[in-house]
C-alpha cells in the first residue's frame, strides 16, 4: 500500500496525504486531517516501509482466511505444521467484506511475515494481488480460482466419484445437494461431468440447495432416486427429514455426502452415511507445507492428492424400484379409432355408425397399463411417430405410471393406427395400420436390453415385426425373465421361436392360423407343447380358457359379466395373469383372477380407462371367491 493508494482512498491529493503524516498538515481542515490519518491507521500505511530491513527474517508466515468452512476446517492442520516447522503464525479473517481483506494485507505487509497463505473472498479479490505481490515474498493461493497456481480441494473429482458410483448401481435420477460454501461450483461441475459422460440428461430442478419435507415426496414419486451431497449437514437434514416420512437409506433412496475430518460431534450419522471424508488436516498441512518449501526453496511444490473410497455403503444401494421384480412390455403402441354401430361391417352393404372416438392403445401400450393397474412397475419398449399423436401416448403412459424409457420416436413415420368396429352385442373387429410399430427392430431392442434388469415376466405381442419378437424372446431368456407371447396377427411361429415361449396365449382363430394341421384345441395345444412352449392358454371368450402343459390338461369357465366391448379382453387377460404370477399365485389361480380382469373389461367402454386396479379386482373377488386370493 503506497501514498497514491492512500490519496485514492481518503479523495485527496498525494502532497495533503503527505503533509498529514509529515505533520505539515497546518493548511489542512480537521475533518480532511481525521479522515485521512484514521485510513492511514486502517490500512497500516507507513511511510518510512522503505527503510525496514527487509533481509531480516522473522520466522513467521501470515495466514489471511475467510471465515469460510473451507478454510477453518484446514487451518488446523496449516497452524500444525507451521510450528512444527518453527514458524509463528499470524491469522487475519477477511469476514467477507473486501475492505477488510485490503487492511488485512497491508497490515501483513508491516508484519514482515516470510509468507503468505490467501483464501480470497472472491475471484474479484485478485485485483489485490498486486499488494502482496509487492512484499516480494512467497504466496499460496487457495481456493478455486482462475489462477492455476492455487490449491484447492479436489470438489470436481469427488462430486464426478460419488455421482458414478450412483450410476454403476442403475440410478438415472441422481439429485446434487450443494453446500453454500465455495466448494459448490466445482463440486457442481463434477456431478454435471459424471452425468454427461454416462448419458444421462441434466436437469436444473434436481439441483437443491435448501431441503424440506416435499423432498419425500419426490422419492416416493420415484423422481429422485439417489442423492449425491457437497454438505454434510445438509445430507444429516435430509436423512432426517425422510424418516419424518417412513423412508431410509438405501432401502427407498441412495445417498453419498462428502464429510471432513474436522466433523466430528456426529459419529451416529457417519455410521448411517456413505461418505467420503476429506482430509481437511492433511490438506492444511499439505499447502503450509507447500509455502515452506517456496520460502526456503528446498523442493519443488506438489499437487494434493486426495484417494477416493467411500468410508462405507451403509446408504449406497440400487434404486428402490430395482429392488422389486418388474414387467417388461415388448409391443404395438397405435392411436385407436372405435367405430361404433349395431351390426360389424360385412362384404356388400352400408354400415352406418352411431359413435367414433379415438383413444391410446395397441397392445403394448394396452398390456403395460393394465399390469400397472394392477399395482406392478412396467416399462413398455415401443415405437412412435413424431406426430401429436405420440405425445397422447406418452402423457396416457405417465398418467398411469408406466415406464416409457423403452419408447422410441420414428422420424419416418406416425403412430400407428387401429379401426376398431365395435356392434352392439360386443362383438367387435380390428384393422391396423402398423405405422411407426414397423421400425421396432432387433437393433433397438439391443439398445435397450438394460430395461430387461431385474424383469421377471416379459409379455409381448406379435403386432410388431417378428424378427424383433425373437430378439425380444432371446434378450429375454439371456437375463432370465419369462416370455408370454400373444399371437396376434400372425400365421407362422418359427420353431425356434416357440421354444422360447413360457406361455404362449392365442385366442381359437389364432390358434387355428398356427397350428392349421390339427383339429382339436387339445391336439393343436400338445403339438405347441412338443415345440418346446411350456405353457399354452387358449382365450375362449365366453368360454373361458384351456391350459395345456406338461403336467396338466383344463378348462376354466368365463366370469360372469355382461359384455359391452370385448376389445382388449385378452390384453385385461395377459396382464392381469403376469400380476399374479408375478405376486407368485400359482398358475390355475392365477388365471381364473385374469378371467375375472378380462370380465371386467369387457364389461366397460374401452381398454384403458376399462382396465381393472387391483382394488376393485380383488374386492370384488373377495366377495365371490375369497379362496382365490390366498395364495397356496
Amino acid at each position: 500500500m503506497n501514498i497514491r493508494d492512500i490519496a485514492k482512498l481518503a479523495g485527496v491529493s498525494v502532497s495533503t496525504v503527505s503533509k498529514i503524516v509529515n505533520k505539515k498538515d497546518a493548511s489542512i481542515s480537521k475533518e480532511t486531517r481525521e479522515r485521512v490519518l484514521k485510513i492511514v491507521h486502517e490500512y497500516n500505511y507507513t511511510p518510512y516501509s522503505s527503510t525496514i530491513n527487509s533481509g531480516t527474517s522473522t520466522g513467521s508466515i501470515g495466514i489471511l482466511i475467510n471465515s469460510s468452512k473451507y478454510v477453518e476446517h484446514s487451518l488446523k492442520g496449516i497452524i500444525n505444521y507451521a510450528q512444527q516447522m518453527g514458524y509463528s503464525p499470524i491469522i487475519f479473517d477477511s469476514l467477507g467484506d473486501h475492505k477488510q481483506e485490503l487492511k488485512n494485507i497491508t497490515s501483513l505487509g508491516t508484519k514482515q511475515v516470510e509468507g503468505i497463505i490467501w483464501d480470497p473472498i472472491n475471484e474479484s479479490s485478485l485485483k489485490n494481488l498486486k499488494h502482496v505481490e509487492a512484499l516480494d515474498i512467497p504466496i499460496v493461493l487457495l481456493g478455486n480460482l482462475q489462477d492455476e497456481s492455487s490449491y484447492s480441494l479436489p470438489y470436481e473429482e469427488i462430486a464426478y466419484f460419488l455421482t458414478k458410483q450412483l450410476i454403476e448401481r442403475k440410478h438415472k435420477r441422481i439429485a446434487c445437494i450443494v453446500g453454500t460454501d465455495k466448494n459448490m461450483d466445482p463440486f457442481l461441475s463434477g456431478y454435471k461431468k459424471a452425468l454427461f459422460e454416462y448419458n444421462l440428461k441434466f436437469n436444473d430442478s434436481l439441483v437443491i440447495d435448501t431441503l424440506d419435507l416435499s423432498i419425500n415426496d419426490f422419492i416416493i414419486d420415484r423422481q429422485i432416486s439417489g442423492f449425491v451431497s457437497a454438505d454434510f449437514y445438509k445430507s444429516i437434514e435430509l436423512y432426517n427429514l425422510t424418516m419424518q416420512s417412513g423412508l431410509k437409506a438405501p432401502k427407498d433412496y441412495s445417498l453419498l455426502s462428502i464429510r471432513n475430518n474436522a466433523e466430528l460431534e456426529f459419529k451416529n450419522y457417519q455410521d448411517a452415511l456413505s461418505t467420503i471424508t476429506i482430509n481437511n488436516t492433511g490438506f492444511g498441512e499439505h499447502v503450509c507445507r507447500t509455502l515452506i518449501s517456496l520460502i526456503t526453496k528446498d523442493e519443488e511444490p506438489k499437487p494434493f492428492y486426495e484417494k477416493m473410497v467411500l468410508d462405507n455403503t451403509k446408504s449406497l444401494g440400487f434404486p428402490a424400484e430395482n429392488e422389486r421384480p418388474k414387467i417388461l412390455v415388448v409391443g404395438s403402441i397405435n392411436m385407436d379409432t372405435y367405430l361404433y354401430s349395431s351390426k360389424l361391417p360385412h362384404n356388400g352393404a352400408t354400415n352406418f355408425l352411431s359413435n367414433l372416438s379415438k383413444r391410446p392403445g395397441g397392445k403394448g401400450l394396452n398390456q403395460a397399463i393394465g399390469a400397472a393397474k394392477l399395482g406392478h412397475q412396467v416399462r413398455l419398449i415401443g415405437c412412435v411417430g413424431s406426430d401429436s399423436e405420440s405425445n397422447t401416448m406418452f402423457q396416457e403412459l405417465k398418467k398411469n405410471s408406466v415406464n416409457t424409457e423403452g419408447i422410441t420416436r420414428s422420424d419416418d413415420t406416425e403412430t400407428g393406427q387401429a379401426y376398431i368396429s365395435v356392434e352392439s352385442s360386443g362383438d367387435s373387429m380390428i384393422s391396423i395400420l402398423p405405422g411407426a410399430n414397423a421400425a421396432l427392430s432387433p437393433t433397438i431392442l439391443e439398445n435397450k436390453q438394460e430395461l430387461l434388469s431385474n424383469v421377471k415376466y416379459c409379455l409381448v405381442q406379435t403386432e410388431i415385426p417378428i424378427d424383433a419378437v425373437e430378439m425380444t424372446c432371446t434378450l429375454a431368456k439371456e437375463n432370465g425373465a419369462k416370455t408370454i407371447l400373444k399371437p396376434s396377427a400372425s400365421k407362422k411361429i418359427s420353431d425356434s421361436l416357440l421354444a422360447k415361449i413360457n406361455y404362449f396365449i392365442p385366442n381359437e382363430e389364432e390358434l387355428s392360423s398356427v397350428c392349421p394341421d390339427y383339429k382339436t384345441i387339445e391336439e393343436k395345444a400338445a403339438f405347441l407343447i412338443s415345440k418346446g412352449v411350456k405353457n399354452v392358454i387358449v382365450t375362449l371368450g365366453k368360454q373361458g380358457c384351456f391350459l395345456k402343459n406338461a403336467e396338466q390338461e383344463k378348462y376354466f369357465s368365463a366370469a360372469n359379466f355382461s359384455t359391452i366391448d370385448s376389445t382388449g379382453a385378452s390384453d385385461a387377460f395377459i396382464s392381469a395373469l403376469s400380476a399374479y404370477l408375478l405376486r407368485d399365485y400359482c398358475l390355475e389361480k392365477a388365471i381364473q383372477i385374469a378371467i375375472y380382469a378380462a370380465g371386467f373389461l369387457v364389461s366397460r367402454d374401452g381398454i384403458t380407462t376399462a382396465l381393472v386396479d387391483r382394488t376393485t379386482l380383488e374386492s370384488y373377488i373377495a366377495k365371490k371367491e375369497p379362496n382365490l386370493l390366498l395364495k397356496d
